[in-house]
């Protein structure tokens, strides 16, 4: 079963206290589609300028990740983002952004994006996850993630986004500013009234939080001795939840089916810790995968 995962690709420059690196493939879309597909064909939906890197290119497509969605501009130049994090790798200060082609993204999808089961709409502006919406033949699951940029300036088109996706996720800090509210389990009750049946709060280090009708379930996170980038490990987690959900080949998932993913996404933003950008990504097989997905079920599993 394909998944369609629409967002950005850029091109990152990351800064911390030991190490920079220049022109990183990133954006919330890379991150995703790599850990979509780890399980599963992918279908992305982006755009880059004639700038962006054959090798980067070349990456995605050797992970089974169809680009025929993904608009190149002539002459344009690729979203580019400076950040620098602090020791502690939990804030991060933003140093540069140039939009460029992003500006003027139009998502358009051909028929087999259309036509996939499951939509993941990585974070971008709510306007182009409606736009996605709006092309889709059939009546997938969708996923739609978000951030505190678009509550802040977006906020109605976000609202308006809500009413249209099946799971929300969104971190434990925008929850609450989104809400207007202290308290995580009122924000994510809040959220789904909203319109999303289930709702999904990232809590970083701290694991995630699964909303559901009258449900609720919670994961810690898979603990590493060192991070080396946190950088686009809500996305993986997001495309990791994806992926884990076509590879059941089912057209409705229960409350185990989405609790089940929520671990799996999990485990898999542990590994895009481990190294800058998608370089851990890159490299990590399902073998790999399943077998950190073992040992951390027997850590959290009593008996």
């Amino acid at each position: 079963m394909s998944v369609l995962v629409s967002g950005t690709i850029a091109l990152d420059s990351i800064h911390t206290s030991s190490e920079i690196h220049n022109e990183l493939l990133g954006g919330s879309a890379s991150y995703a589609a790599l850990a979509a597909g780890l399980n599963t064909p992918v279908q992305l939906c982006a755009i880059v300028g004639s700038d962006f890197p054959a090798e980067h290119r070349e990456l995605l497509t050797s992970h089974g990740i169809d680009l025929e969605n993904v608009e190149t501009v002539e002459g344009g130049k690729t979203f580019r983002w400076t950040g620098r994090y602090h020791d502690d790798m939990n804030h991060r200060e933003t140093l540069s952004v140039s939009i460029d082609v992003l500006e003027q993204f139009n998502p358009r999808l051909n028929a087999a994006a259309a036509a996939v089961k499951i939509v993941l709409l990585a974070n971008m502006s709510p306007d182009n996850q409606l736009d996605v919406l709006k092309q889709l033949s059939g009546k997938p699951f969708i996923i739609a993630d978000s951030m505190d940029l678009w509550i802040n300036i977006a906020r109605d088109r976000l609202l308006d986004l809500m009413k249209e996706v099946d799971l929300f996720v969104i971190n434990e800090d925008e929850s609450k500013l989104f809400v207007d509210t202290s308290n995580l389990i009122n924000a994510g009750r809040k959220l789904q009234a909203m319109g999303p049946k289930y709702v999904v709060v990232k809590k970083g280090e701290h694991g995630a939080l699964l909303f559901g009708p009258d449900q609720l379930f919670m994961t810690c996170a898979y603990p590493l001795t060192a991070v080396a980038d946190p950088t686009g490990a809500g996305d993986t987690f997001a495309g990791g939840m994806a992926g884990h959900l076509a590879s059941l080949g089912k057209a409705e998932f229960t409350f185990a089916d989405l609790s089940a993913a929520v671990v799996y996404g999990s485990v898999l933003a542990s590994f895009t810790c481990q190294e800058f950008g998608v370089k851990r990504l890159a490299t990590l097989t399902s073998e790999q995968a399943a077998a950190r997905l073992a040992e951390f079920q027997a850590c959290t599993t009593i008996g």
